[in-house]
């Protein structure tokens, strides 16, 4: 069963219900369906072997995907945010790419590839007639995604159709949907969940609205406008939707879920969204790319419960990642390879139908019993609740002890004055590394150093204490919301 099926079964069943909204563009199923069958005929004829994308997305990502996957081929979704040199680089990594650009995009690739920008490939799915879809086997590569490479080269990602099949099926039902449920997808199309949103809302038959530029206050209207039920956002999104809100409250009467993740969400943040929207359900998803999308979930219930809650452990819930999602197996092991007990912190593997752990240049990195290393430092406590407390990699070694930079975050952004926090592990020749801890401060406030220093000490052991605190006007971030540590300690090495 390849993804193509997906769209096929909700075309059959309910041909005519709406299910994609971008700008003046309005798809049914049976229309998306019969345009990426025309979609297949025109990719073909460039013999290509892959689909790379560089783009807003909006339509074009379930089109392109949907159509690269029935002409048996893999779509490669680009971060059109990189330089020219990033994205010839990633391209240059592609099995005999086709790139297909956005017209905004076209001077950027040059003549050194075959280049489709999207008005011209639009003209020619018009003019097409369908083709028969190519067969493709589960465990062909249906979707290829770099990771963000924060800290390191970005890795090619493959994920086969059985892996996307696996997630959707697992975590939807099909046509599950009522009528008037529509979700708003302004994440990034190169990102996961770019990806997993247009395969698990077209499965469950939801009406799709694409913002392909985020703007705070243009998602506020979209929501309202078209009715929005469901929405996902990263964390700087959530922050700005958030801020949006309570500088002019707005009526959001038919938004009943909203998912966040794609990187850490501070805990502040969490308790003014709960309570700025009480009627509002919140699921915070954690999941990688190797893991196509969503492998444990916070659910409403539980953000509700750990919010309103008096028991310290109930309410220390608000910063997990929730449990485990249906087929997904997860378990904590030490350095040494030994199973961790709650409580015990190491390094998070994962196992399920749905977990890919496949790179293109190195081939697949699962053990012999099927688990994936995640490279994440977690936890779970004694009723299973999972907490990430950040990569492997960004752990700090000060004296021979070792320091998750998540523990000192989540202190600091709770003092008054922080608006954001991130910790690294600066070079030093007495202690190994020393912790520095890099703060925006709220709007008005400017902390004193030793006060955020004291702050700390109070709350955590003396040796996660920051040896220094300094002060940028904004974090580094990915897209997604992901800080780039290696920024942040090339600006302290420059300072």
């Amino acid at each position: 069963m390849g993804i193509p099926l997906l769209l096929q079964m909700a075309a059959s069943v309910d041909p005519s219900r709406e299910i994609l909204v971008c700008d003046e563009l309005r798809w049914t199923t049976v229309e998306l369906d019969n345009l990426s069958a025309r979609a297949n005929t025109v990719l073909t004829r460039h013999r290509a072997a892959c689909i790379a994308y560089i783009g807003l997305g909006g339509a074009m990502l379930p089109l392109l995907m949907f159509g690269a996957a029935r002409a048996g081929l893999t779509f490669a979704p680009l971060n059109y945010r990189l330089s020219p040199a990033a994205l010839l680089e990633l391209i240059s990594r592609l099995p005999e790419p086709l790139v297909v650009v956005d017209p905004e995009y076209r001077a950027v690739i040059g003549d050194t590839y075959p280049v489709l920008d999207t008005e011209e490939f639009m003209a020619a799915v018009a003019g097409a007639e369908p083709a028969e879809d190519t067969p493709t086997e589960a465990g062909d590569t249906a979707v290829l995604l770099f990771t963000s490479g924060t800290t390191s080269r970005p890795k090619a990602v493959e994920l086969s159709h059985g892996n996307l099949v696996s997630y959707v099926t697992g975590t939807v039902e099909f046509l599950s949907a009522a009528p008037d449920d529509a979700a708003l997808i302004a994440v990034p199309p190169y990102h996961i969940a770019g990806v997993s949103a247009a395969c698990s809302n077209l499965y469950a038959g939801r009406r799709m609205v694409y913002l392909p530029r985020f703007d705070a206050r243009r998602w506020i209207q979209l929501v309202a406008d078209e009715a929005i039920t469901t929405a996902t956002v990263v964390p700087t999104m959530l922050e700005r939707i958030v801020s949006a809100l309570e500088d002019d409250p707005q009526p959001l009467p038919a938004l009943r879920n909203l998912a966040y993740g794609g990187a850490k969400v501070a805990q502040p943040l969490v308790r003014r969204a709960l309570e700025l929207l009480p009627e509002v359900g919140f699921v915070n998803a954690y999941g990688l790319t190797e893991t196509s999308s969503t492998i444990a979930a916070l659910t409403p219930e539980d953000h509700r419960r750990a919010h309103g809650s008096s028991d310290p452990a109930a309410a220390r819930r608000l910063g997990s990642v929730g449990r485990p999602v249906p087929g997904v197996e997860i378990t904590i092991r030490a350095e040494d390879g030994r199973t961790l007990g709650p409580g015990e912190i190491g390094e998070l593997f994962v196992r399920g139908d749905q977990v890919s752990g496949r790179y293109a240049e190195s081939g697949s990195a699962l053990d012999d019993d099927g688990w994936f290393a995640t490279r994440d430092r977690a936890t779970v406590d004694d009723d299973g609740y999972l907490f990430v407390l950040g990569r492997a990699d960004d752990t700090i070694i000060r004296g021979g002890e070792n320091i998750a930079p998540a523990e000192l975050e989540d202190v600091l952004v709770e003092h008054p004055a922080v608006r954001q926090a991130a910790v690294v592990g600066a070079d030093d020749p007495e202690w190994g590394q020393i912790i520095v801890a890099v703060i925006v401060a709220a709007p008005g406030g400017q902390p004193d150093p030793d006060e955020l220093r004291t702050f700390v000490r109070q709350r955590l052991r003396g040796s996660r204490t920051p040896d220094r605190v300094v002060f940028f006007d904004q974090l580094p971030t990915t897209a997604t919301g992901k800080v780039v540590r290696r920024e942040i300690l090339a600006r302290l090495q420059a300072c």
